[in-house]
């Protein structure tokens, strides 16, 4: 995220650009795709989509959103559902009507209460951390040690 400062009237104005480009993509309500997207745009999911999701950006799935599959990005706000797996590189935000069941991979997480949140979850830097441009990978488990 770029942060801009500027000064008006005396006033410090800080301003900050999500994505520099000022492009988006956008799924919208009652729109189905299947398939791989990748893209290097914020991107918001209103419809639903089956496969792999991919972006460097910010992802926004809204209330009307769904998606099944491996997801890839930077950041999340979730809104709908997302069931599959979960790689964000830095935060993700669950609002009280998100749904998410799966695997999570996040560096930093925020649940409003409300939110379902069905998941094994691990937490950047542990043994499973990743980084935006990886493909998709078998999770690591953990072998079970005989009693002491």
């Amino acid at each position: 995220m770029a942060i801009f400062n500027k000064e008006r009237d005396n006033k410090k104005i800080i301003m900050a650009a999500e994505n520099p480009t000022g492009s988006s993509n956008r799924i919208v309500t009652e729109t189905k795709f299947k398939g791989e997207i990748n893209s290097k745009s914020d991107f918001r999911i209103d419809g639903e989509v089956e496969g792999t999701f991919q972006t460097s950006g910010k992802l926004v799935v809204g209330r009307t959103g769904v998606i099944k599959g491996t997801v890839i990005c930077e950041n999340a706000d979730i809104e709908g559902k997302i069931t599959g797996t979960l790689k964000v590189s830095s935060i993700l935000s669950l609002k009280s009507t998100a749904v998410v069941e799966g695997e999570v991979y996040v560096d930093k997480l925020s649940i409003e209460p409300g939110a379902v949140f069905n998941v094994s979850c691990s937490m950047k830097g542990g043994k499973n951390s990743f980084t935006i441009n990886e493909k998709p990978q078998a999770p690591v488990t953990a072998e079970k040690q005989p009693p002491k």
